[in-house]
């Protein structure tokens, strides 16, 4: 997994949800930014102050000129939340300590820690007080911009509006240099720019989002991917929307990702474009980098899915997971592809708990899996040293290579396990590991925010998109590498450990890998015509495997239905009670399913 700096810039017209539109949303929604810009201006007939605040690579200029010309000639007020910003010098030096500068550690400077003082660590606090004492005063005004609503504001306007974009959209619109960071005046080289907004602009959105969702204190939600086709709902109506896609099974909108060892399996399943070289990421499922779509009558209503997990809570993620991981997402999923393809993926490991929260800020171990979902000629999957005692000669070969460019004989010190389509191998944090060549791979991962993944050894290659060798975070892998993990330990440990939970007429339900270090269960639903199951007050996730169509419908209401194709991953929430999966094709078909351990 990884941060999403490069998207490629394709909307999967394949991941729609279709549902019930409920009444409201019909009566209620605004489309167009014209249509939504003369509604805006109609509040000012009974109201005096909006708020406008927007997600960081949000396009909201072009409705702001909208506004302006139909309103300034009619008295009112316009203030860009900029102007309540401290100077751009002196926020850079307050999260400055957030983005370290040490290419010893961090070639490349990618990681950091996530900046949590919101708004109100980076705003002048005496010019957000004169503002406040400005929209007291009765003038008609308007507010606009990042930090419009931070929440020394927010209580102060007669109405609040909320933009929000994809994450695809809001970090293609930072590359396309649409966007400068919060308080900003001039623009950061590109992968600068996105490691503050990871760390720092995007954390202080999401969680203002989250806070003014949580004490209902939005009252006009705009998603606004296409400027000039931006839909906007009362935040009412939004709700109603959400509840109607948390009723039933649902698809999250991919995010797909050239990469170096991209491969060609997804690319040819999914119709993805021609002009798209490989397919690398398939971010399937990744919680806080893709999206939810509603098939609406005329139109598709789609927001981050972030935000609709910020809005749902217990009804989509159950009680105990909305207690236990504070209101995330818990478990990330994604496709690794290298079919086809000219390499492996570079040969890695993640943190520990103790590491990840004492260095990033994060909420916890970086563990991962890897279920073999297709694999072609003498695909191998990479987990573990061959031998303990050879781990340090490795490491050191690896640590000169920086310098010397030479080619390691890694299969000489890596374990590898032979892909065979079903294996499960788990990879806890500390554990190296990377997967070969010619296979595709259900990767499932625990939460963490950022991704930090610790490259070791990458054959020498070259960055596509600079030229320059690709970076190798050797301090930080041998701080939390286990050398320990050898190949009896792997063999013990970490492949195909499982059972089988029940196994009857209908079906079998086996356990491909639980570990004591992962938070997760990882299952098989293996049948003919159709197994029952039961959400059981957890979510569940559940992926096409082996098998051309199946359907994932409620048994009490059956009109509450997905249809999912090979490979979909598809969510099911805690809320939907007992479901039943039945095979629209021919033959066995495999499901992936995954839920936290019981």
């Amino acid at each position: 997994m990884s941060f999403m700096f490069h998207p490629y810039p394709f909307a999967d017209p394949n991941a729609v949800n279709s549902v019930n539109i409920p009444e409201s949303v019909k009566n209620t929604m605004t489309k167009g930014i014209l249509n939504v810009a003369k509604k805006i201006a109609s509040f000012f007939e009974d109201v005096n102050t909006i708020g406008i605040d927007a997600y960081p690579g949000t396009e909201y200029e072009m409705l702001m000129n909208v506004l302006k010309q139909q309103l300034t000639s009619k008295g009112v007020e316009f203030v860009d939340a900029a102007s309540v910003m401290l100077p751009a010098e002196e926020i850079t030096s307050i999260v400055k300590p957030y983005l370290p500068e040490d290419r010893e550690v961090d070639p490349v400077l990618l990681y950091g820690r996530r900046y949590k003082a919101g708004y109100k660590g980076i705003q002048d606090e005496k010019k957000v007080s004169e503002l406040k004492k400005i929209i007291k005063s009765g003038k008609k005004m308007l507010v606009y911009g990042k930090g419009a609503l931070c929440e020394e504001l927010q209580d102060e306007f007669d109405i609040r509006i909320w933009l929000d974009v994809t994450p695809r959209t809001a970090v293609l619109n930072c590359k396309n240099g649409k966007n400068l960071n919060i308080g900003a005046t001039e623009q950061l080289p590109y992968s600068l720019m996105m490691r503050r907004n990871y760390y720092v602009d995007f954390e202080i959105a999401m969680e203002q989002r989250w806070n003014m969702m949580k004490k209902q204190k939005l009252d006009y939600y705009i998603t606004a991917d296409e400027p000039t086709d931006m839909k906007m709902l009362p935040f009412a109506s939004l709700i109603d929307l959400f509840d109607e896609l948390c009723s039933r099974p649902f698809r999250c909108r991919p995010v797909y990702l050239e990469g170096v060892w991209g491969g060609y399996y997804v690319h040819k399943l999914r119709n993805l474009p021609k002009e798209m070289r490989n397919c690398a990421w398939v971010f399937d499922m990744i919680p806080l980098e893709v999206s939810l779509v509603a098939k609406l009558e005329t139109c598709e209503f789609e927001v981050p899915f972030f935000t609709f997990v910020q809005a749902m809570g217990e009804k989509l993620l159950g009680q105990r997971a909305y207690n236990e991981f504070g209101g995330y997402f818990p478990i990330r999923f994604n496709y690794d592809d290298t079919f086809h393809s000219s390499g492996n993926m570079s040969i890695q490991c993640h943190p520990d708990a103790d590491y990840v929260i004492r260095n990033h800020g994060e909420f916890g171990r970086q563990d991962e899996s890897y279920y073999i979902v297709r694999a072609s000629h003498g695909a191998k999957t990479f987990l573990g040293f061959e031998h303990k005692e050879t781990a340090d000669e490795f490491l050191d070969l690896a640590d000169r290579a920086q310098t010397t460019h030479e080619i390691i004989d890694y299969e000489k010190y890596i374990h590898a396990v032979d892909s065979v389509p079903g294996t499960q191998v788990m990879i806890p944090a500390g554990t190296i590991h990377a997967s070969g060549r010619n296979q595709v791979i259900l990767e499932i991962g625990s939460l963490t925010v950022g991704s930090y993944t610790y490259k070791l050894y990458d054959y020498q290659r070259t960055d596509p998109g600079t030229g320059l060798p690709r970076p190798i975070h050797m301090k930080m892998g041998r701080d939390v590498l286990r050398i320990e993990r050898d190949t009896e330990w792997v063999n013990e440990n970490l492949v195909n450990h499982g059972s089988v939970v029940r196994d009857d007429e209908n079906g079998k339900e086996i356990i491909v890998g639980e570990h004591d270090l992962l938070y997760f269960s990882l299952r098989n639903l293996i049948f003919s015509e159709s197994m029952e199951d039961d959400t059981d007050g957890l979510f569940h996730v559940l992926s096409l495997v082996d098998g051309e169509k199946v359907r994932i419908e409620s048994i009490d209401k059956p009109g509450l239905y997905y249809d999912m194709n090979s490979l979909d991953i598809i969510v099911v929430p805690a809320n939907f009670g007992k479901y039943r999966v039945k095979n629209l094709g021919v033959g066995v078909v495999t499901i992936h399913k995954t839920h936290l351990k019981k």
